[in-house]
């Protein structure tokens, strides 16, 4: 590493402390962190560190955890406790993070769109969408999908079996207490998720929408192959090349 002034140093080293407790700095960092090439030389320095990455939007930092091995990164075990029913096994976490992806997906026509095609997701239409690629899914052989575990370090036979054993909510229902056993309620939950992680903002009417630290970790890591290992492509490829087909 180069040599740095003593000040720059310590200016860096404070916004890094001040990210690394609170995960956001505001317009202030934001600004310095866009017109002092030093500071964002140090401050990426530090972030690499503790394998995170500094996600940068109009008006916030955010210090993001860019692998499991990162201290920064939310476990398993405290979404578990924070977010999930007692007893929640790692099955409830799958289809936690397989609804995550299904939002996130469903903003953009592509899995490599460079801007959402659409404002905002309504929690029915989730609901509906999840259940889309449920299916596709289950389309796959399952030696195939066996495979597809291995290779994505995801347990797709497990996400079917826990989506299909909830209850399929009624037109009637819309609105279901934590408690109860359902789709909707899951989504709810993976709703409360994503605004705590402020991934998504309510926006009313059962709605929500992407933040802009949504859709900046979206294009940066989820819409590439380095980082996503091609899951928007085996979630959404299929679908796409019937799609295809049917042009032709």
């Amino acid at each position: 590493m180069r040599n740095y002034p003593e000040q720059k140093v310590m200016q860096a080293f404070q916004l890094y402390t001040a990210l690394a407790r609170q995960g956001v700095a505001g317009a202030q960092a934001v600004q310095l962190y866009k017109s002092d090439d030093e500071i964002r030389a140090l401050l990426d320095a530090f972030s690499r560190e503790v394998d995170c990455v500094i996600v940068l939007t109009s008006e916030r930092l955010f210090l993001v955890p860019r692998t499991k091995l990162s201290p920064f990164h939310v476990s398993n075990d405290w979404i578990k406790r924070h977010y999930l029913r007692a007893g929640a096994t790692n099955g409830d976490l799958y289809l936690l993070y397989f609804a995550v992806l299904v939002l996130f997906g469903s903003f953009y026509d592509t899995y490599q769109s460079p801007e959402p095609t659409r404002n905002f997701l309504a929690m029915d239409e989730w609901v509906r969408l999840v259940q889309e690629r449920i299916d596709q899914l289950k389309r796959h052989d399952p030696d195939e999908l066996k495979q597809f575990e291995q290779e994505f370090s995801y347990n797709w036979s497990l996400i079917i079996e826990k989506w299909e054993a909830m209850d399929d909510v009624k037109e009637t229902a819309k609105r279901q207490s934590g408690a109860t056993i359902s789709r909707l309620s899951f989504l709810d939950v993976a709703r409360r998720f994503l605004i705590d992680q402020e991934l998504v903002v309510d926006i009313g009417n059962d709605e929500v929408a992407l933040t802009e630290k949504a859709k900046t970790i979206i294009q940066r890591f989820f819409m590439e192959v380095e980082y996503n290992r091609g899951i928007f492509e085996f979630i959404y490829g299929l679908e796409r090349e019937r799609d295809d087909a049917s042009d032709q």
